[in-house]
């Protein structure tokens, strides 16, 4: 069902082989394609692992193969998105164990600061008697968002990539679209939002939300596109110790911790997949497998660890 990383996660190309092997990867090896925090230098004598056209992982001898140059993005734009792609997340809640390492991360790369972090980790429990576990939770990116719909004036705004966005020159403050989302994924900035000078000077792009962020208007988890368009992942996965994020495109079938890389619908399929409030047809980009067999007892977790400190002002 994964295949484990062993080598850097660069993309590659095979020069000799002529066996169904991709001639434009893409993000169909995205191990390899996703760079982290944790790659490690790539040894002479290594083998890599490569995914065919067929979905099977082969080794090949690093000697083999060469790095992929990735195509920039020079059509990218903000409101359409990367071309042919359709990016999604899964979340296994298995391997939560409310580390908060993600939202830490979160909160520090989109300077967030205060009660305003876009991703919240949630106690589960049905009932006294049933076991309890950790649910991260954030904007779930659907492809039919109600948020999109109620915005006067076009504010937020859903891409072909599938990321759900806000313009925050546009945005009046109407909160029409926090009314409409089902999952409380959007926080109101009510005050000025102290970011520090650093933050102030950088160029506004509604593709990396949060910098900076808007006194009147609304933030929300972005999925990260300016990580995106350097060859990396979220910056929640990468944070994760646990691995309990994977991101990838859907078109290509493929998603990855940075760690692992699965088959989308092989994993979804295989670990009982679903979708949070699916019987609300908004078609999130989100999926959650189920916390079976779990990796980590349940915890109450780091009572002492307070996310929302992880921007400090006078560094900024």
């Amino acid at each position: 069902m994964a295949a484990k990383k062993q080598t850097s996660r660069r993309t590659f190309l095979n020069k000799g082989l002529k066996v169904g092997i991709l001639s434009t990867i893409g993000l169909t090896a995205l191990a390899k394609l996703f760079k982290s925090d944790k790659t490690e230098a790539l040894l002479d004598n290594d083998t890599i692992e490569v995914m065919t056209a067929e979905g099977d992982i082969i080794q090949l001898p690093a000697t083999q193969v060469e790095d992929h140059i990735s195509i920039k993005h020079k059509d990218y734009k903000v409101r359409e998105g990367f071309l042919h792609k359709k990016f999604v997340m899964v979340v296994d809640l298995a391997k939560c164990k409310n580390a908060k390492k993600c939202q830490a991360s979160c909160n520090k790369n989109h300077y967030i600061t205060g009660d305003d972090a876009w991703l919240k980790i949630f106690k589960m429990q049905d009932s006294k008697d049933t076991s309890p576990y950790w649910m991260p939770t954030h904007c779930q990116h659907c492809d039919n968002p109600a948020c999109v719909t109620v915005c006067p004036v076009d504010a937020t705004f859903k891409r072909r990539d599938g990321i759900v966005l806000i313009d925050n020159e546009r945005c009046i403050g109407c909160r029409f679209c926090m009314a409409a989302c089902p999952y409380s994924a959007r926080v109101f900035n009510w005050k000025e939002p102290e970011q520090g000078k650093i933050v102030a000077n950088l160029d506004y792009s509604p593709d990396y939300t949060g910098a900076p962020s808007v006194v009147g208007t609304v933030d929300k988890c972005d999925f990260c596109p300016h990580m995106i368009d350097k060859d990396k992942l979220p910056h929640c996965v990468t944070a994760c110790p646990n691995n309990v994020f994977s991101f990838g495109d859907k078109y290509e079938d493929t998603v990855t911790n940075g760690v692992e890389t699965f088959r989308l619908s092989k994993l979804l399929k295989e670990r009982a997949g679903y979708r949070f409030m699916e019987n609300l047809g908004t078609e999130p980009s989100v999926y959650y497998l189920p916390p079976t067999n779990r990796l980590e007892d349940f915890e109450e977790g780091l009572q002492n660890y307070d996310p929302f400190n992880s921007v400090k002002k006078d560094k900024l």
